[in-house]
């Protein structure tokens, strides 16, 4: 996860927070740092339980976030749109043991790709 990306849909979070239960504030900071680690822990290992378990729990107090306040459905809409998801998208990408690949062909030109064995044959 990078840093600035991390930071921005960070700092975001808790702006949403702020409106709503500023006492809270500090609290939802140490525990955003703390799961940022546990993601990145989880994601070392592969472990895609545990991603899914802390995404799940933050699903759930985001819903309570919106349910104390409706108003925010907007903001916390654009939040998950343009800094969230583009942040986890971008670091399942990259996942340790994972293949990527990108191909591309022109005229009559073959692309062949595998992500393991391959075998062609010719006529």
């Amino acid at each position: 996860m990078a840093t600035d990306a991390w930071q921005q849909a960070r700092n975001s979070a808790v702006t949403l927070w702020r409106r709503v239960h500023p006492d809270r504030v500090p609290a939802i900071e140490a525990e955003l740092a703390e799961v940022r680690e546990e993601l990145i822990a989880a994601r070392e290992e592969g472990d895609v339980q545990a991603e899914g378990d802390l995404a799940a729990d933050w699903q759930r107090r985001l819903r309570r976030l919106l349910r104390d306040d409706p108003s925010l459905a907007h903001e916390l809409r654009r939040v998950l749109d343009e800094e969230l998801t583009p942040l986890l998208a971008t670091a399942d990408q990259v996942s340790p043991g994972s293949v990527q690949q990108t191909a591309t062909a022109s005229g009559h030109a073959h692309v062949y790709q595998a992500g393991g064995n391959q075998t062609i044959q010719g006529d």
